[in-house]
């Protein structure tokens, strides 16, 4: 999963003057917690057998750098008590499986055990349909030329679905993401866009469509919610996902432990 860090910037005017002084503000760091990103998706066309878990801690506002977390025990289980081992790339944090067996529906658990505490979640492979078709207007936004490009794709009327969307293109920092569910399109064909002011000709974007659960898209919805309000909303790092210590349950770890069916396309702006 990606991390979201604030830096509060705070400009003092003195009197009348037109002098800014830049204070950067002491704050209250807490203890370091665990963060672990451990998101399975299955792409298709693939046998989905090669999964990465990253571990990682929690940090100040003022550090650049993600302290990895070494030397930890990570597992995943299916229903019939299969274990997938994932060992790590030494120094790096991020522990790999290669021989991932994934299957749509199935219920897997995670267990992560580092300095003596475990760590475990559930939850279930979802499926996803493929993308359908893309297209693009090079006629939107505010002044009518911005380019948008929307992909299209069919919700299936027996389930009820959610989605999410990720763009990363050549104009982005950072991908771009986007929860949506069936609610009140069920059965039908659904989409999603994207658009930016510095969008053009030749650009690449990969874009990909995930089948969550509901209470991931819940998840999501929080995290989305807190980045766009900005530094003086609720800090992401607050929000809780289905990850419970149960060594030590007050010693809480961050993240989400989800798998997803994926459909993935690489479109090229016209």
């Amino acid at each position: 999963m990606a991390s979201f860090k604030y830096i509060f910037l705070f400009v003092v005017l003195a009197g009348l003057t037109s002098c800014e002084d830049t204070v950067n503000v002491d704050l209250d760091t807490a203890e370091p917690r665990l963060v672990i990103d451990a998101g399975i998706g299955w792409v298709k066309g693939t046998d989905g057998s090669r999964q990465t878990v990253k571990l990682s801690t929690t940090t100040d506002y003022y550090t650049s750098e993600i302290p990895p977390v070494s030397n930890a025990v990570v597992s995943i289980t299916n229903s019939d008590g299969t274990r997938f081992d994932f060992k790590e790339t030494p120094g790096t944090g991020i522990y790999v499986c290669t021989n991932f067996i994934p299957v749509i529906g199935e219920t897997y658990e995670l267990t992560v055990t580092v300095d003596e505490q475990t760590y475990t979640a559930s939850e279930q492979l979802i499926s996803v349909p493929g993308i359908t078709r893309i297209e693009q207007d090079n006629e939107t936004g505010f002044g009518g030329d911005e380019i948008e490009v929307t992909f299209y794709y069919q919700d299936n009327a027996e389930e009820d679905n959610h989605y999410m969307a990720r763009f990363d293109a050549d104009v982005l920092v950072n991908p771009e993401y986007d929860i949506d569910s069936d609610k009140f399109t069920q059965g039908n064909e659904m989409f999603d866009s994207f658009s930016h002011e510095d969008l053009e000709a030749g650009d690449s974007i990969d874009i990909s469509l995930s089948g969550i659960s509901e209470r991931f898209d819940n998840y999501m919805s929080l995290i989305l919610e807190a980045e766009e309000s900005g530094p003086f909303g609720t800090p992401p790092a607050n929000i809780r996902g289905n990850i419970i210590n149960t060594t030590a349950e007050e010693n809480f770890a961050y993240g989400y432990f989800r798998l997803s069916e994926v459909d993935k396309t690489l479109y090229v702006v016209e």
